[in-house]
Parts: structure tokens; C-alpha cells; sequence
């Protein structure tokens, strides 16, 4: 029991201390995943449990002006990611075909490897699109699904950034980034009020933008399988199956929200990753005054995707009733 322990000890400091890249070795998180892998726990334990328990007694925050703030700090975040990624290679000779790892310390390389660094830390500022849903008492929007992804997504793109920080899997990182300059865009403008609704007309074309996203990196890793390239096949396939997964969820959803028959419940954006219920949603005048009315789902499609889609609920019109 003993040297199998000692094994496997020697084993992993073998994979981090000798297998990894060293020029991220001393950067912050990056020399052991025990950091990431810990804020990625507390997360799961704040998002499901900790988090709802602090706000069961509380009013619901009003967070619209924070809500506006965020997501423009980062829509402009998104973009620098974005422009570094073609910047430091994929406007600069990477080929799409197949690129492998600049492991060397030229300036190019080193910059692609830092801008993979600030991806990896771009995945914890996504956290706080949880932390609004709970802040709002938006407790159903923080599904299962939307806490898994949410939490490996760190641990998933810090292994890319200590083994291969660079070459042919960044792409995924490329299109990500643009899709989320797109998404926070969009999440900003429904955030400022309904009188800029009219602004954000294509708001049905984003899911469809998103699938083509995970098209394109499908298409991309997996071609990989059929030509000789230098670069690790493991995360070629991780990063390819990332795509076939979302792609699914996405088109459920899409088919869901845009090809059911049964009557939905408007959703409205407010700011956040996803489409979350908005505050008045409920809102109706009635000789002159406004009123607030609660509505009870007996059947609820709670499924939650990441990157800006979620189903919300999916009603009858024999099981929703209104209360005064």
C-alpha cells in the first residue's frame, strides 16, 4: 500500500515538475492545480449550498447598474483576449491546418503564453455571473449543468495553459473570446431597460452563432485525426469533445426555445451569461396600479447552458396559475 502511494506521489510531481512547461511553472496558480482545483470546490459549495443558504432570509439584490458595469468591463476584457490570440498567432503565420507548441522564449511565444494565461483567469470572472444569480434570488437559474461547467472549465484550461500553452487547441480560446465579446455586448444592452430592447433584435441569432462555434471547433480538432501533426493528440481530442458536448446542449436548447409548440415564459436578459427572469416580469396594471403576481410551474425544463443560454421554464396552459 505503501509504495503504491509513494508511486503515485512520484508519478504526479514526475507529470507537473518534468512534463509541464516550465515557463509557467512560478506564474500565480500555475505551480500545483491544489489553488484552482480548491476555488473551483468552494464555487460548486457556495453555488449550490453556502450561497442560497446566505440569501433564504434577504431581499433579492438590485444589481441592474452593476449588472450594465460588468458586463461591459467584460465585453472589453473579451476583446483584449481576443486580439492578443491573433496578435501572438493566429494573425501572425498559425497555421489552421495544424500548429504546434512554440515552447521556446521568443516574444511571440511567450506572448501567446501569457495571453493563455489571462483566458484561464477569465474563467473565474465568469463566476460572478453565478454569484448575481444568487445575489438576485435567481436560485433556479443556477442549475447543476450551469455549476459543473462553470467549475471545470478553470481546472480544464489550466491543464491546457501548464502542458500546452500555445498551438493548435488555442483556436478554441480564439472563437470563445469573440463569441463573448458578442455575448456580454448583448447582455449589457438588455441590462440597460427595456427601452433598449429594439437594440438587440438578433438576440435569436446568438444561439445560432454559438452552434456554429462548436462546429468550427469540432471541425478543427478532429481533423487532426487524419493528418500527422506535433501537437498532443490528448488535448486535441479533450478539446474536440468540449465542442461535440456543447453543441448538443445547444441544440436542444435552440429546439426547445425556438421550435416547441408549448407556450413559454418570456425571458428577459439581464446582464448576465444567461437569460434570467426579469424583475417586473410579472408586472400588470390593473385600474391604474401596478401589481406584483407570482406564477407556480408544475412542469418546469430547468436545463441551464453556459455562454448565454439558458430554457428557463416551459409552462402549459393548464398548469400556470396566477396569484393575487
Amino acid at each position: 500500500m505503501t509504495t503504491a502511494i509513494e508511486n503515485l506521489v512520484h508519478g504526479y510531481r514526475d507529470v507537473i515538475d518534468n512534463r509541464s512547461d516550465p515557463r509557467v511553472k512560478d506564474w500565480p496558480m500555475m505551480n500545483s492545480p491544489l489553488p484552482t482545483m480548491a476555488i473551483c470546490l468552494f464555487y460548486a459549495y457556495f453555488s449550490k449550498v453556502l450561497g442560497p443558504k446566505l440569501m433564504e432570509n434577504r431581499k433579492p439584490f438590485n444589481l441592474r447598474s452593476i449588472l450594465v458595469g460588468y458586463n461591459f468591463i467584460q465585453t472589453l476584457f473579451s476583446t483584449w483576449i481576443f486580439y492578443e490570440y491573433l496578435m501572438s498567432g493566429w494573425a501572425r503565420g498559425y497555421s489552421f491546418r495544424c500548429q504546434p507548441v512554440d515552447y521556446s522564449n521568443n516574444p511571440m511565444a511567450l506572448r501567446m503564453v501569457n495571453v493563455c494565461w489571462w483566458y484561464y483567469f477569465s474563467k473565474f470572472t465568469e463566476f460572478f455571473d453565478t454569484l448575481f444569480f444568487i445575489l438576485r434570488k435567481k436560485n433556479q437559474q443556477v442549475t447543476t449543468l450551469h455549476v459543473i461547467h462553470h467549475g471545470v472549465m478553470p481546472f480544464s484550461v489550466w491543464m491546457g495553459l501548464k502542458f500546452a500553452p500555445g498551438g493548435h487547441s488555442t483556436f478554441f480560446a480564439l472563437l470563445n473570446a469573440f463569441v463573448h465579446i458578442i455575448m456580454y455586448f448583448y447582455y449589457m444592452i438588455a441590462a440597460m431597460g427595456p427601452e433598449y430592447q429594439k437594440y438587440i433584435w438578433w438576440k435569436k441569432y446568438l444561439t445560432t452563432f454559438q452552434m456554429v462555434q462548436f462546429v468550427l471547433i469540432m471541425s478543427h480538432q478532429f481533423q487532426l485525426l487524419f493528418i500527422e501533426c506535433d501537437y498532443p493528440r490528448s488535448f486535441m481530442i479533450w478539446i474536440g469533445l468540449h465542442g461535440v458536448l456543447f453543441l448538443g446542449l445547444f441544440s436542444d436548447f435552440y429546439k426547445t426555445k425556438y421550435s416547441s409548440n408549448r407556450l413559454k415564459v418570456k425571458l428577459s436578459n439581464n446582464g448576465t451569461c444567461m437569460p434570467v427572469l426579469d424583475d417586473n416580469e410579472y408586472k400588470i396594471q390593473q385600474n391604474g396600479n401596478s401589481i406584483y403576481t407570482t406564477t407556480i410551474y408544475k412542469k418546469e425544463y430547468n436545463k441551464s447552458y453556459t455562454n448565454g443560454t439558458n430554457n428557463g421554464y416551459v409552462v402549459n396552459n393548464n398548469t400556470e396559475k396566477k396569484l393575487a
